[in-house]
């Protein structure tokens, strides 16, 4: 019945929704102001778009049983941690060595740090840390982390958990049983924080994701991993890393290749290049060149292409040199001859200047004309020696190696399941800094995966697995619509233009029940979770979803740093958070003005009493919006007593 449900306010949506949509792209737009117009409709096209992608992902919400788990099956926990304190660290270490199903324990100190060394070694817990080979090379964070790991343990299954994060004893008993489906690569369990009040001012305990959206996800065999919490098959994550490892390489070469036909070219264009042997050994490089090329398309073994080519270039550069050493020796014979043609006696000054006079005038080393030569050795040059592991099985292509890796794992034909219990109680941040700190890395990370490996794109992966990846990376778009909605009634109510030809009848009947059906589907699906704080802050973070946006695209596209910071796990100083605000109470100042000038405009007949009305009411519910963040700079955290009741609960 509850499926049934969602379905209908899915269809009832899809036609309301675009039949209010349509009518404002094709009858109301006020295109005397289309400055606001447009961004609006726009904006109101990708709202549409958003909650149509939930509705398909709330389509198929999947309830799970867990089989029994399996006996025998080596495990490896792993606790990733780079400077969270000890004491936390070892809660949760110790609590892993109490889960009940056999399995070795390990801390993953990315901050190699000796006390903590020793702690791990006291209580008999294995410890890795990274070895020089990682010196003065990228490093890749906590994917980095977890890969290096990779390589110096063994355990078949990967159990991963954040620092904070401890998991009850029964966390493998109720997940490996999944495993017993040879395809699944991946069980996901929520991530559910014990030091959240019930009111959950900083928004943390995210029931709408862990709940209907990754059980929908699930449904359409696209639930993925969240970077904690979670399981994985290392025959799934090395198979992962030996394919881009090769894709890698094979991008390198046609990188080199290219690289190389254009260095050709730019040789040609050199005087030394005229003659007749340096134009010969071009042509010889050149044609290497294409041969390696073709022998790449028809997929050919990468060593012997390179192989081949190299000892081409090879070739060439010893034949240069040969001549060089040529001409060297016969212009030395000519000075000396000149010594002898005065009866042997020693050169004067003027006979030493009169022959570098004459080596000057010499055509010299056809050699500089193909430095591009040395280019190309470099270019195809198949080894990343830049890296640490070659084989990086978790992705790294973000600054959060989770969706990634699990959207590649999907491309490949893996399976994988969300488990909706709650088998580990973690720490949330407890203040604004460190929840925005979050936040901004968490949508980071998305954008950069969309940019770079748009799921939309992906070869492998059915069309339904594509839109489950994108319509999480189109959610953190919402930080442009957002400015619109809350400039537009600002616009009227100072300067009473519509973005809308009239506020009819029309745009009521289209307009009310499209958003009452909007509503209820959240409701519905939530099934009475508090999924009102998560609406809320999709909203008031506006300028944090803005700048993961441009940070991002600047990252991928330019090559900028994006800062990467680990997210606090102890409160940090509050003292000055409202700056961390100000563009948001910006907002609200600009609310609150536009109100008053806009009630004031009604008062002296410069504004239509409908138009005010509907627009007073946005504003207001901005304001209640936006107003979240009041209560998140005050929050002062949770008290021990309260966190003490919660995990009893849990």
């Amino acid at each position: 019945m509850h499926r049934f449900l969602i379905r209908l306010l899915v269809v009832l949506t899809l036609i309301l929704g675009v039949n209010y949509v349509a009518w404002r792209w094709l009858e109301s737009l006020n295109w005397s102001a289309w400055w606001i117009a447009v961004p609006l409709i726009i904006a109101e096209t990708y709202s549409l778009i958003d909650v149509l992608l939930f509705g398909l992902t709330t389509w198929r919400t999947r309830e799970r049983t867990p089989p029994p788990a399996p006996e025998g099956l080596a495990v490896d926990v792993f606790i990733t941690t780079y400077n969270e304190p000890l004491d936390m660290v070892m809660n949760t270490a110790l609590a892993s060595q109490r889960i009940t199903y056999p399995h070795a324990t390990w801390i993953l100190d990315d901050g190699a740090r000796d006390e903590l060394r020793l702690l791990a070694e006291a209580h008999g817990i294995g410890y890795v840390t990274r070895g020089e080979e990682w010196a003065h090379r990228p490093r890749h964070a906590k994917a980095g982390n977890l890969n290096n790991a990779l390589m110096t343990t063994r355990g078949e299954f990967l159990l991963i958990l954040d620092a904070d994060q401890i998991p009850k004893p029964e966390i493998l008993d109720r997940t490996l049983g999944y495993f017993n489906n040879r395809k699944v690569s991946l069980v996901q369990t929520p991530q559910w924080f014990v030091n959240v009040p019930d009111d959950d001012p900083l928004g943390s305990q995210a029931p709408l994701f862990y709940g209907p959206l990754q059980q929908g996800k699930d449904g359409w065999n696209a639930a993925f991993f969240c970077g904690s919490n979670a399981l994985l098959r290392r025959e799934a994550l090395m198979q992962l890393g030996l394919v881009g490892y090769v894709a890698e390489v094979e991008r390198n070469i046609r990188s080199a290749l290219k690289g190389a036909r254009s260095a050709v070219r730019k040789a040609r264009k050199s005087n030394e290049a005229a003659a007749p042997m340096v134009a010969q050994l071009l042509d010889d490089v050149e044609v290497a060149i294409h041969k390696a090329s073709a022998e790449l398309k028809a997929g050919k073994s990468f060593s012997e292409i390179t192989y081949n080519l190299r000892r081409t270039v090879d070739a060439a550069v010893q034949e240069l040199v040969a001549a060089d050493f040529s001409v060297l020796q016969a212009d030395l014979a000519e000075i000396m001859a000149m010594g002898l043609d005065d009866g042997g006696a020693p050169l004067t000054p003027a006979d030493v200047d009169e022959a570098v006079a004459h080596l000057s005038s010499r055509e010299w080393s056809p050699l500089g004309a193909l430095e591009s030569v040395q280019v190309v050795l470099e270019a195809i040059s198949v080894e990343r020696g830049d890296e640490a592991q070659p084989v990086m099985p978790l992705a790294t292509i973000s600054v959060t190696e989770d969706m990634a890796t699990s959207m590649r794992m999907h491309s490949l034909g893996w399976k994988s399941v969300y488990h909706h219990e709650i088998l580990a109680i973690g720490l949330a941040p407890e203040d604004l800094k460190t929840m925005l700190t979050q936040r901004l890395r968490w949508a980071q990370g998305t954008i950069q995966v969309l940019l770079r490996e748009n799921p939309l794109s992906q070869k492998g992966m059915k069309w339904t697995q594509r839109l489950m990846y994108f319509a999480t990376m189109w959610s953190y778009l919402s930080g442009f619509a957002a400015v619109v909605y809350i400039a537009a009634p600002i616009i009227y109510l100072l300067l009473g233009i519509l973005p809308v030809n009239s506020l009819s009848s029309e745009f009521f009947i289209r307009f009310i029940p499209f958003m009452i059906v909007n509503q209820l589907l959240f409701m519905v699906a939530g099934r009475g979770a508090k999924t009102w704080r998560g609406q809320q802050y999709s909203l008031a973070l506006f300028p944090i979803w803005i700048k993961a946006c441009t940070t991002a695209a600047r990252n991928v596209w330019f090559g900028r740093p994006l800062d990467f910071a680990v997210t606090p796990k102890v409160k940090q100083d509050r003292s000055h958070d409202w700056h961390l605000i100000r563009p948001q109470l910006v907002a609200m100042g600009l609310l609150v003005v536009a109100a008053i000038v806009g009630l004031v405009r009604l008062a002296v007949g410069l504004n239509e009493p409908l138009g005010t009305a509907v627009n007073v009411f946005w504003v207001v519910y901005d304001l209640i919006v936006l107003s979240v963040l009041f209560k998140a700079v005050r929050y002062e955290g949770f008290s021990p007593a309260e966190e003490t009741t919660k995990v009893l609960k849990a």
